[in-house]
C-alpha cells in the first residue's frame, strides 16, 4: 500500500511539473506573440491631418497612404517600429557607439572606436540646421515610431532576452541611421590608408607603381566609349579578356614595368613556419578572410531605345552583409503632391528613415552602388615640448578640443572616454603616431533629407540634381525615366580637393596631400553621364571614370573591374531590344569569367611531371587536375569542385606572396592588409606569373612553376583539412548561407527559429551574382518607371523581425532560387487605419 501510494505521488509530481512547464511555455508563447505587429483594425493617432492607412499583402508588404506627406511618414514610422524596432535600435547604437548599454563590456571596443566620431552630437547639430519642412516630416515619423513601439502588446522579444527596456526614438536617431551606413559603406577607408601608408614606407616608388596599379584591363569606365562587339565577345569568352574597350588609347596600360628587385617583405609568409607547414591561414573563406574580395553592389540601366516598352529599365542589387531581420523593408508610399495628385513611390526603405531608398516613383526609377571613392585621409599630427597641449597640422599649431564621452555599460560601471578633436577631425593614435581622421562623414551636410526629392522627380535630370545634393555616403547613382532617358552621377557629398589629381595616388599619412581637401564639392561640379550612345549604363564598384572627373572621386578601394566588365558585357549581350526579364537575368549571371584564368594557370602548372611523384602529394595533385578538368562548369555553381580549387589556388598565392606584409599591416588596424591596400592584387600576381621577372621570384622557390605548385599544394591541404576528400570540396559545401538574427548567439535555444536554412548558394565575387555566407545581393530590383506592374523584385529576408510572424522569412526561398517575383505588392490581406482622435 505504501509503495502504491508513493508511486501515485510520483506520478502526480511529474504531471504537475509537466503542467508547470506547459504553462511556462504557453506563457512564453503568449509573451512572444504580444510583440507581433498589429495588422488590422482602427487606431486613433494624435497629430494626423486626416486619415492614414496601411494595407498589407500576403507577404506583409505595406502600401501606406495618408492625407498628406506627414501622415504617410507617421504611418511609416508606426510599421517600422512594430516590425523592426530592435534593428533600428542597433543601427542608431552602432553609429553613436552605444552598444554596450545593450550587450555589456564585450561591446566596448566597438563603442570606443565609433564614439571617436561623436556622431550623436553631430546629429543634434544637423537637426538644428535642418529646413523646417524636413524637420516636421521627421518629427511625424518619430511620433509614429514611438506610437508603434508603445502599442505593441509586450516589448520586442529581443529586449526580454537581454533584460533591457527599449529606449524611445528621437529625431537625432534617424540621422544616426545614415551615419551607420557611413560605417558600413566607408568603414574600410581608415584601414586602407594605413595599409597603403605601410606599403609606401616599405617599398620604392617603382615597386609601388607595380603593386598599386590605378586601373586594370578589366575596367570599363563610363567616360570611355564602349565597343559592344568587344564587350559581348569578352562576356561570352571563358578566359581572361585580352582586348580593352574601344578608345583604348584613353584607357590605362596593363601595368608599370617590374623593377629589378621586389620589396624586402615580398614572399614572406604570415607565420614562422610559412611554406614548410603546408598550411595557409584561412584561405578558403574561414575566419576573417571570408569576405576578402566581397565588395558591394551592381546597377545598370538600358535606355528606351533598347527597351521593348520605350521607357528606361533600371536594375539594382546592392551587396551588403545579410542577417535577420533584413536591412531593407519593402514599402509602397502613396505620396500626395499638394496639388491634388498622388505619386506611388515603390521600393525599399531603411527602418529608421521615412524615405524610399531605391525604387520607382512612376516617372523615374533609381538605384545605388557604393562608389568607393577616396573620402577620408589620415593626417599626421606632430607634438613639440615647446608647444605643450598643442598639435601641429599641415596648417599650423592648434589646441585640440577635449570632449568627455560617457559610455553606459550594461551590468557594469559607465566608462569615460575622452575624444580630442582638431580642425581636421578627431585624433586617432596608431602605433605610436597621432593622426587626425579627416573624413567626409564629419562634414556639415554629410547627412540630410534632400533625397526625399526623388519622390517627386519627373525626369532623369531632376533625379541627378537631387542626388548631387543628398546627404548620404557617396554612391554611384543610376536612374532612368519613363521617356527612355538614363543617367549616372554621384549621390552624396564629395570632398573639394585642392589637387584632385593626387586623390588617386598612393596616400601616405603625414604628407601634405593627406590634408588636401577642404569642404565639400559644389553639386554643380559633380561628374555625370547622360544617354550614352550604346544605350546602357552600369556600375559595379570599380573605377567609374578615366578622365578628369576621376580626381573628384579618387580611389578609396575600387574593385578590380572584373564584375563591372561582366555586367556591361551581359547587358550588351541582351541585344537591341530587351525587357524586364532579360535585364533581370544579368543579376543571376554566375559565369566564372574571372576565375577561369586561374583555373587555366593551375592546369598549366599541373603537367605530367608535376603529378608524376609516387607519393601522396603527387596523388593529390593528380586528383586536383582531374577535378579542375571534369568538375568545372564555367560557373560558380554549387556542385563545382574545380571552381573552388581555382579560387583557393589564387588565394594561396596571395598568402605566399603578401602574407607577411598583411600581418604587419594588421598590427596597425584590423581592416588593414594587402587586399585593403589594393583589390587589384590578383591582376598583379597574374602579370608576375605571365612575365616572370627574375627579381620577384621569392628565393625559397627554384622556379615560378614551383611557386604555383606550392600554392596548389597549400590549397589542396586546406580543402582536405580534417580528412575531407577533395572530391567533396564543392563550392556549395563552402558557400552555404549563414543568415541569422543577431540575438541568436545570445539565445542558442532559439537559434533554429532565428536563422534561415543553410542553403548552398551559387555565385561569388568578381561576377554579377555576388554570394557569400553572410554577404550578397541584399535585393534584386528591375523596374521601368510607369510600368511597375511588370517590375521584378526579391530579397533574402521578410518584412518582420519576429520569428513568430508569417512574414519573418517570406520571400526568402525566392531569393535563394532567383525566382523573379513582382515588384509591387499583391492583393490586400490586412488593413490598419489611423484616424484623428
Amino acid at each position: 500500500m505504501r509503495q502504491a501510494g508513493l508511486g501515485q505521488w510520483i506520478k502526480r509530481i511529474v504531471l504537475a511539473l509537466l503542467l508547470l512547464l506547459a504553462m511556462v511555455g504557453l506563457g512564453l508563447w503568449f509573451f512572444l506573440r504580444g510583440s507581433l505587429a498589429q495588422l488590422d483594425g482602427r487606431r486613433s493617432a494624435p497629430g494626423l491631418s486626416g486619415t492614414a492607412s496601411v494595407v498589407r499583402d500576403g507577404q506583409g508588404v505595406p502600401t501606406i497612404s495618408g492625407s498628406d506627406r506627414k501622415d504617410v511618414a507617421y504611418a511609416t514610422g508606426f510599421v517600422h517600429a512594430q516590425d523592426r524596432y530592435f534593428q533600428m535600435d542597433l543601427l542608431r547604437r552602432v553609429a553613436s557607439g552605444e552598444l554596450a548599454e545593450l550587450f555589456g563590456a564585450r561591446a566596448l571596443p566597438m563603442d570606443r572606436e565609433h564614439r571617436l566620431h561623436r556622431f550623436r552630437a553631430r546629429a543634434e547639430a544637423a537637426l538644428q540646421a535642418m529646413p523646417a519642412a524636413d524637420r516636421q516630416l521627421l518629427e511625424r515619423y518619430v511620433a509614429g515610431v514611438n506610437d508603434g513601439l508603445n502599442n505593441l502588446g509586450t516589448r520586442p522579444f529581443e529586449y526580454a532576452l537581454i533584460r533591457v527596456s527599449p529606449r524611445p526614438w528621437s529625431a537625432a536617431d534617424s540621422l544616426l541611421v545614415f551615419w551607420a551606413m557611413y560605417f558600413d559603406l566607408q568603414g574600410n577607408l581608415e584601414g586602407r590608408e594605413l595599409a597603403r601608408g605601410w606599403l609606401r614606407e616599405h617599398a620604392t616608388p617603382e615597386q609601388l607603381a607595380v603593386l598599386l596599379p590605378e586601373s586594370t584591363q578589366w575596367d570599363v569606365p563610363l567616360d570611355v566609349p564602349a565597343n559592344l562587339a568587344t564587350d559581348q565577345a569578352a562576356s561570352r569568352a571563358n578566359h581572361l579578356p585580352t582586348n580593352l574597350p574601344q578608345a583604348a588609347a584613353a584607357a590605362p596600360a596593363p601595368g608599370a614595368p617590374f623593377p629589378d628587385q621586389a620589396p624586402a617583405w615580398w614572399g614572406k609568409s604570415a607565420s614562422p613556419e610559412g611554406a614548410a607547414s603546408g598550411r595557409v591561414a584561412a584561405l578558403d573563406g574561414r575566419d576573417g578572410a571570408q569576405w576578402h574580395g566581397m565588395v558591394g553592389s551592381n546597377n545598370w540601366a538600358v535606355a528606351g531605345s533598347r527597351s521593348q516598352g520605350g521607357g528606361a529599365i533600371v536594375a539594382d542589387d546592392m551587396h551588403l552583409g545579410i542577417q535577420l531581420p533584413h536591412i531593407w523593408y519593402r514599402a509602397v508610399l502613396m505620396v500626395p503632391d499638394g496639388h491634388g495628385a498622388t505619386r506611388r513611390v515603390a521600393g525599399v526603405t531603411l527602418p529608421g528613415v521615412p524615405l524610399v531608398v531605391v525604387g520607382s516613383n512612376g516617372h523615374v526609377a533609381w538605384g545605388f552602388t557604393n562608389s568607393y571613392g577616396d573620402y577620408a585621409d589620415l593626417v599626421t599630427l606632430e607634438t613639440d615640448p615647446a608647444h605643450p597641449g598643442k598639435l601641429r597640422t599641415p596648417a599650423g599649431w592648434e589646441t585640440p578640443v577635449a570632449h568627455q564621452e560617457s559610455i553606459l555599460v550594461k551590468d557594469a560601471a559607465s566608462e569615460t572616454f575622452v575624444v580630442r578633436e582638431t580642425s581636421l577631425g578627431p585624433v586617432r593614435e596608431v602605433a605610436g603616431r597621432s593622426y587626425a581622421l579627416h573624413w567626409v562623414a564629419h562634414a556639415r551636410g554629410a547627412v540630410n533629407f534632400v533625397a526625399a526629392g526623388l519622390e517627386t522627380a519627373s525626369t532623369v535630370d531632376d533625379a541627378l540634381a537631387v542626388a548631387n545634393r543628398s546627404g548620404l555616403p557617396a554612391q554611384n547613382f543610376v536612374a532612368g525615366d519613363s521617356k527612355g532617358n538614363i543617367g549616372w552621377t554621384i549621390a552624396g557629398p564629395l570632398p573639394r580637393r585642392a589637387q584632385p589629381g593626387l586623390a588617386s595616388t598612393f596616400p601616405l599619412a603625414g604628407e601634405t596631400q593627406a590634408a588636401g581637401w577642404n569642404g565639400l564639392l559644389s553639386p554643380d561640379a559633380y561628374p555625370a553621364v547622360r544617354n550614352p550612345a550604346d544605350g546602357q549604363l552600369s556600375t559595379a564598384n570599380s573605377r567609374q571614370l578615366m578622365g578628369a572627373g576621376h580626381g573628384k572621386l579618387g580611389d578609396g578601394g575600387f574593385d578590380l573591374g572584373a564584375r563591372a566588365h561582366q555586367v556591361r558585357g551581359a547587358v550588351a549581350a541582351l541585344g537591341a531590344k530587351t525587357d524586364e526579364q532579360g535585364v533581370y537575368s544579368v543579376a543571376l549571371d554566375d559565369r566564372a569569367l574571372f576565375m577561369a584564368g586561374w583555373r587555366d594557370r593551375a592546369l598549366a602548372a599541373l603537367d605530367d611531371q608535376a603529378v608524376a611523384a609516387g607519393d601522396a602529394r603527387g596523388a593529390q595533385r593528380a586528383a586536383a587536375r582531374e577535378l579542375l578538368r571534369k568538375s568545372w562548369s564555367g560557373h560558380a555553381s554549387v556542385e563545382s569542385v574545380g571552381y573552388r580549387i581555382s579560387r583557393s589556388f589564387m588565394w594561396s598565392l596571395y598568402e605566399l606572396l603578401y602574407g607577411g606584409a598583411s600581418a604587419e599591416m594588421g598590427k596597425l588596424a584590423g581592416k588593414a592588409d594587402m587586399a585593403a591596400a589594393s583589390s587589384r592584387w590578383p591582376v598583379v600576381v597574374a602579370r608576375l606569373l605571365d612575365e616572370q621577372p627574375a627579381g620577384w621570384l621569392p628565393p625559397q622557390y627554384a622556379s615560378w612553376k614551383e611557386l604555383q605548385l606550392a600554392a596548389i599544394d597549400h590549397a589542396v591541404a586546406e580543402l582536405t583539412r580534417d580528412g575531407k576528400p577533395l572530391a567533396g570540396a564543392t563550392w556549395g559545401e563552402r558557400n552555404r548561407q549563414e543568415i541569422a538574427h543577431p540575438i541568436a548567439s545570445a539565445a542558442p535555444a532559439l537559434r533554429r527559429w532565428l536563422t534561415a536554412p543553410a542553403d548552398p548558394l551559387p555565385g561569388d565575387s568578381h561576377m554579377p551574382r555576388v554570394a557569400g555566407r553572410k554577404f550578397g545581393q541584399s535585393e534584386r530590383m528591375v523596374v521601368s518607371p510607369g510600368k511597375e506592374e511588370q517590375g521584378i523584385f526579391n530579397m533574402p529576408g521578410g518584412q518582420s523581425g519576429h520569428p513568430l510572424s508569417p512574414f519573418f522569412l517570406a520571400g526568402h526561398a525566392d531569393w535563394v532560387s532567383g525566382k523573379p517575383t513582382p515588384f509591387l505588392p499583391g492583393a490586400a490581406r490586412h488593413t490598419l487605419t489611423f484616424v484623428k482622435p
